[in-house]
This record gives C-alpha cells, sequence and structure tokens, in this order.
C-alpha cells in the first residue's frame, strides 16, 4: 500500500481525524431530523458522499467551539462517549445520537505525537489488533476510513429519516460521559457544565426506605441517576473498524418521545 494512502496513527492525527467526522455527523443530524431548517443547509460532499452542511453562521461557530472542546476533552483523556442529546421544550431528552470511543487507544499526553503500535503488531493492514498501513509503525488507512465512513454517514442519513418526527421547538446539545475515575473537565471559562441527573450513570440516591415521606417536588428532584440513558429503543447505525479508527454509533429514543407527544407538540412555540 502506497504512503500517500496512510496517515500517521499517533493519537493526535486519530483525534483530529474523528473530529473531522462528528463534525459532518452533527451537521447531518441537525438537516435529517429537521432541528434547523432545511432551507439553511447546502448540498455538500465529504467521504465521496453527499452530506449537507449548515450555512447559518452562529450554528457553524457553535459546532466549531463544541468539537473544539470535544477533542480537548478527548485528549486529556477518560472519555468514553460523545453524545448529542435532543430536548423538547420541557428539557426532556427525547433522542440521543451516540458515539461510542470506549476502544480508542489510551495515549499518555507526552505520547500524543508517537505512532501507536498494538502490542504483537506485524505491521500489516488489519483491524483492532494492528495499526494497519503496512509500514510496520501503524497507520491510520485513509481509503478504508473513507470507506466506513461513507456507509457510516449513508446509514445515519437512512436511520434519521426512519424516526418518528420530532415536535417544533426542540434543542439539542452536546455532552461527554466520562469513564470511572476520569477527572471532570472543569476549569475558567467553563465550557463544559454537567448535565441533568437522568442522563448520567450512576446508582441515584438512596433513600424512601422506612423514612419520612418526600412531596413531589423533592421527588422530582431526586430523580434517580441514569434514568434516560438507553431509552425505549435503540437503533444501531454503524461500528467503524479501521485499524486504530475503532468506535461505534447508535441512537437512542428517550421515554417523554413516546409520553404525551400530542400535548408536547400543542404547547411547542416556533
Amino acid at each position: 500500500m502506497s504512503t500517500t494512502t496512510t496517515l500517521p496513527a499517533t493519537y493526535t492525527t486519530l483525534l483530529s481525524t474523528f473530529a473531522d467526522f462528528l463534525t459532518i455527523s452533527i451537521h447531518t443530524i441537525l438537516y435529517v431530523r429537521s432541528l434547523y431548517p432545511r432551507t439553511t443547509f447546502l448540498t455538500a460532499r465529504a467521504y465521496n458522499h453527499a452530506v449537507h452542511q449548515s450555512r447559518h453562521p452562529a450554528l457553524c461557530a457553535w459546532i466549531t467551539d463544541a468539537i473544539s472542546a470535544v477533542s480537548a476533552a478527548m485528549l486529556a483523556g477518560g472519555v468514553e462517549r460523545v453524545v448529542l442529546v435532543v430536548y423538547d421544550t420541557h428539557q426532556r431528552p427525547l433522542e440521543r445520537v451516540v458515539w461510542d470511543v470506549s476502544r480508542f487507544p489510551v495515549v499518555g499526553r507526552e505520547d500524543r505525537d508517537t505512532p501507536i503500535v498494538r502490542p504483537g503488531s506485524s505491521g500489516g493492514r488489519g483491524g483492532g489488533n494492528n495499526g494497519g498501513g503496512g509500514t510496520g509503525t501503524g497507520g491510520l488507512n485513509i481509503v478504508d476510513m473513507e470507506e466506513q465512513f461513507r456507509a457510516a454517514m449513508a446509514r445515519l442519513s437512512v436511520c434519521g429519516e426512519k424516526l418518528k418526527p420530532l415536535p417544533e421547538g426542540c434543542s439539542f446539545t452536546l455532552a461527554v460521559e466520562l469513564g470511572d475515575g476520569a477527572e471532570a473537565p472543569l476549569g475558567h471559562p467553563q465550557v463544559w457544565i454537567p448535565i441533568e441527573p437522568g442522563l448520567q450513570r450512576g446508582d441515584g440516591e438512596r433513600g424512601g426506605q422506612g423514612g419520612e415521606k418526600s412531596d413531589a417536588a423533592d421527588t422530582r428532584k431526586r430523580r434517580e441517576r441514569g434514568e434516560d440513558l438507553g431509552g425505549l429503543k435503540t437503533m444501531p447505525v454503524r461500528a467503524v473498524d479501521a485499524g486504530e479508527m475503532v468506535f461505534e454509533m447508535w441512537i437512542e429514543e428517550g421515554k417523554a418521545k413516546f409520553e404525551g407527544s400530542e400535548n408536547s407538540s400543542s404547547a411547542s412555540s416556533g
């Protein structure tokens, strides 16, 4: 395989390539799910596949800033999933598009620009057990990645069109789920804020076993952690496996999407 078809399999290159794919995916989701008017998108090409790109300056700036924040969090380590969450007008999660990056290599800060070599790698083209690219030091095969990215984008569009339409007035945000022991991405100015308890992993707060009864407001306030994760329905999108570029995508539909949808729709405003 010619060296022109590979990129160095460093963590920095891996992350930059994934960030590009994530950016295109978000634009596609916002178009397919009509979270922004479709007339504000233009048709472009990525990975030799037709995609849609927003031409709304504020939205494009938000996506760029969000992807930069995700990349910084992934560079720091500990990110297991990147999630685009769609909310209704009552801030209930309706859908979650998940990129599971837990199989990305774990690389120390000092080794971000060092070629990744799996233990036992022989340097041949392959999947998760070696770097691929035929260089002996690992590589990201451009042709293989673009084939898989193209298939993922096509599948993402099909899945989005199959889903039940969203009510008007929905909002969205980009979140990261951290692994056990990972440090929260805190700093000033604060880029990240904790997401609501129902979308955080955990066992929830204990209580209510033989103690005093709490009122309804307190019960809502102490909502169990993680109760909105997983959703009522899950639609697989694509498992990408191209050398060191290994991640999975799926879409979760939350309980709120199937509860009182008529009321949510009638209460929404443009």
